[in-house]
């Protein structure tokens, strides 16, 4: 056997070794045995010279008081010097929630068994109730112009219907009167509220987000959990939360707001309080609540918590009657859109000690149960907003296209409009199925970082089908009034963007700073060893911890390597794969994949500098997100019909996450510091270019038609949304006439053509169908539902007008910011 060979088997064991995650110890000794054995056959493999230098590794390998020596001490000491130090808040936001299938993914090797037992969300039968009568109830009630122009407010029967009905108590349990539905309930439940009015689902959506409802129940003594829950489920208690204000809005952590320990009066008794001193602002439903959620800063300078060595507790959670002495609240925000918002100041406001959530032995934990409770919520409530401007967004602008022609043609033929509404359908399609694989995972805990990808995603997602939707629907559109369909979610989107945690500083500073830490195997605990005070028990922490990552991160690199030589098409795929979905799922090993060894390594080269290297870190986030939608995607893919609609709708979305996934990576190679590192991984992850293109031309055209078609796609949609057949409402209208242009389609069509070949007599369109049906082109009975859409067409086509004395009365009016303080 020749030299060549000898060295080429070895090659081959080394990498199936790393490819089959073998420890790097075992993996030293099993070469070992496989290099001498081959000695045998090739003397020349085990000459001395080569000998030698494979026995000094594996020596150091293999001898533990050797390896930490050599390599285990001079890493952990120079990681420590330049690892930066972790505030409390970071500490807690870290250790807060818990992880699911974005660790999978973030990890490089995809458990597919774990990924074929997530099962479809489900609704009760008691769910299913509520939002087929309740909500559905609640949503003819609705009237959004009149809510946004008129009232600025929602009606007072709408109020009380949201009370009697129990619309504030998703969350709360049976045991106190709530309703206890899951997280797919709830999402499901503001989402069709959204479609009709975004105002309403942002009422509804408060109390079952971050609120003294859900910090309660997690965190709140017996006591207070009988006090106020039962009034927060019936409605007979109103609650908001002050967080923010104008020194901390996305930087929570730094609110000035303070409590002081100290004695003072309640009831009538001198007891140990607290001192409250705070301007909160941007406080949704704090002009109509009852109660006060509130978080500030506790310090304790005389110790009468009972610890004279801690004077500074930090951030604490109290719950406080919005009528409480000394509280100013009741004054409004005016966010554009009229869901009740507005400050809440106080200044030496005195509560008992036993006002802190969970009492006084959850002093100074409210960062991580704020952490907490804002990682559920903004997983549920804003993405079901996002979803519902999808849903409304393709019914709408899809049917507004059929409906609208120019130029001899419906508008939504045009291929530069295409772009926009194929996009808005692989959109619409993506928004649903991160809301299956999302409350999927939230029944299962607090996946933080999932919640984070989620609310950032949808918004944006938001964000650009309504943009989209207002391009289509052009003057339509932007004219105000009860006819416009898209104008008002529009003015919504910053207020999405911006609440829960603003989307520039969730996409640069959470999704990848935080899903580093939480999804990576070994990276949090090696943190933890470099910011210990003993320095000894760490090195012998760090050590294992450390050779189980080199072996992780050579082994994904001959992952990375293989699956990228072979273009991922011989990796294993789930048992259930099917002839749709198998590529899908290869990318996915191929992009884990390519992602672990790119975080590894960027990681270990720029280390605690890549927190401040935003927009490389923001890029890794990027990937990591698109993976988890393309995830969602094939997930939800599986549980619809099986057609041609539903098929091109999820490759034009499986296309664009993952195109964006591979541009998201090309362009931190592209900007990376360490350039000759960049261009080799790039070089090995994609060996043979960019493996995904952008969605064709085919597939943009293809979708721009199925948009305008009555498919199994626009009807599974549409089974989230409210849906009005009111002639006379806004979206009622659309709906109407696209309908009624189905039923006509046929003989619509025939008229059009002999009009276009000038074959028929007449000046109105009643005289060209009647000159159509002498001529039989069309049947006689094709009149009159022919006559009776074109004038529903031209009604659906129309925009509001309003007579002079509107805009005197509207004048007359005050406006709002001249009573702003």
């Amino acid at each position: 056997m020749s030299l060549l060979v000898s060295v080429l088997i070895l090659l081959v064991v080394l990498a199936a070794l790393l490819y089959r995650e073998v420890p790097l110890r075992t993996g030293s000794i099993i070469m070992a045995v496989v290099w001498f054995a081959l000695g045998f056959f090739s003397p020349a493999i085990v000459h001395p010279l080569a000998v030698i230098p494979f026995l000094l590794v594996l020596a150091v390998l293999n001898i533990t008081p050797l390896r930490q020596t050599v390599i285990s001490k001079p890493v952990f000491n120079a990681l420590a010097k330049v690892m930066p130090p972790m505030s409390s808040t970071e500490q807690e936001a870290l250790e807060a929630g818990s992880t699911w299938w974005e660790k999978e993914l973030f990890c490089g090797k995809p458990d597919w068994k774990v990924f074929s037992d997530i099962k479809a969300p489900q609704l009760t039968e008691e769910e299913q109730s509520f939002i087929d009568n309740e909500v559905e109830e609640l949503c003819a009630m609705l009237d959004e112009w009149q809510i946004h122009h008129e009232l600025k407010d929602l009606p007072e029967d709408v109020w009380q219907y949201l009370r009697d009905k129990r619309f504030f108590s998703l969350i709360i349990p049976k045991e106190y009167g709530g309703l206890e539905f899951s997280p797919y309930a709830q999402s499901r439940v503001m989402s069709k509220i959204a479609t009709r009015s975004i105002t309403t689902a942002v009422t509804a959506m408060v109390p079952n987000s971050l609120g003294p409802g859900e910090l309660l129940m997690k965190y709140g003594t017996d006591e207070q959990k009988k006090r106020w829950l039962p009034g927060l489920a019936d409605g007979s208690e109103l609650p908001c939360f002050g967080l923010t204000g104008p020194e901390a809005g996305s930087d929570a952590g730094s609110i000035p707001d303070s409590g002081v320990v100290c004695m003072g009066e309640h009831d009538g008794e001198e007891v140990i309080g607290l001192k409250l001193n705070f301007s909160k602002r941007w406080i949704t439903l704090a002009p109509v609540a009852t109660v006060v959620g509130l978080a500030f800063k506790l310090y304790d300078p005389d110790g009468l918590m009972g610890d004279p060595e801690k004077s500074e507790y930090g951030i604490t959670c109290a719950l406080i009657p919005a009528d409480h002495p000394g509280i100013e609240i009741g004054r409004r925000h005016y966010p554009g859109s009229p869901f009740m918002n507005g400050p809440i100041m106080g200044k030496d406001v005195f509560i008992p000690l036993d006002w802190i959530i969970g009492g006084k032995d959850m002093a100074g934990k409210g960062w991580r149960m704020l952490i907490e409770c804002l990682g559920a919520g903004r997983g549920i409530s804003l993405p079901a907003l996002a979803t519902a401007s999808g849903e409304v967004g393709y019914r709408m602008v899809g049917a507004f296209a059929r409906i609208r022609r120019q130029f001899n043609i419906e508008v939504g033929k045009f291929e530069g409009v295409q772009e926009a509404t194929a996009e808005i359908a692989g959109l619409a399609y993506t928004l649903e199925s991160q809301r299956h694989l999302v409350t999927k995972g939230l029944e299962d805990g607090i996946p933080s970082v999932m919640t984070a990808m989620a609310k950032y995603h949808a918004t944006e997602m938001m964000r650009t089908l309504i943009n989209h939707g207002m391009d289509v629907a052009g003057g339509r559109a932007i004219q105000l009034g009860p006819r416009n369909f898209m104008a008002l979610p529009y003015q919504s989107i910053p207020i999405a963007i911006t609440v829960e945690g603003a989307n520039i500083l969730t996409r640069s500073l959470m999704i990848f700073g935080q899903g580093a830490m939480r999804c990576h195997p070994y990276l949090y605990d090696e943190l933890q060893t470099l910011t210990s005070d003993d320095k000894d028990k760490a090195l012998q922490d760090f050590d294992p911890l450390f050779m189980q990552h080199a072996g992780y991160t050579l082994s994904r690199g001959v992952r990375m390597a293989l699956l990228g030589l072979t273009g991922a098409r011989f990796s294993a795929v789930p048992d259930d794969a099917t002839d749709f979905n198998r590529r899908w799922y290869q990318l996915l090993n191929r992009f884990s994949a390519i992602l672990a060894v790119t975080s590894d390594v960027a990681l270990a080269i720029l280390g605690g500098d890549l927190k401040r290297r935003e927009l490389l870190s923001a890029r890794l986030g990027d990937c990591h997100s698109q993976l988890l939608l393309a995830s969602s995607i094939i997930k939800y893919h599986s549980t619809q019909p099986s057609d041609r609609a539903q098929d091109a709708h999820a490759e034009y979305a499986l296309t664009r996450a993952f195109h964006t996934a591979q541009e998201a990576l090309f362009e931190f190679y592209r900007n990376f510091p360490a350039r000759a590192v960049a261009r080799l991984i790039q070089a090995i992850a994609f060996p043979g270019g960019r493996a995904v293109q952008a969605p064709s031309d085919d597939l943009i055209r293809e979708l721009g038609d199925l948009i305008m078609e009555p498919t199994s796609v626009r009807e599974s949609l549409g089974s989230y949304t409210y849906i009005c057949l009111k002639r006379d409402d806004a979206m009622g209208r659309v709906e109407t006439t696209y309908r009624k242009l189905l039923e006509v389609d046929e003989a619509w069509q025939k008229v059009l053509r002999a009009a276009s070949k000038d074959k028929l007599a007449g000046d109105t369109f009643a005289d060209k169908v009647a000159s159509a049906a002498a001529q039989g082109i069309i049947r006689e009975e094709d009149i009159a539902p022919l006559r009776e859409y074109d004038e529903m067409r031209y009604d659906c086509l129309l925009t509001d007008a309003f007579e002079p004395e509107f805009f005197r009365r509207a004048a007359a009016g005050r406006d709002p910011g001249e009573e702003a303080a």
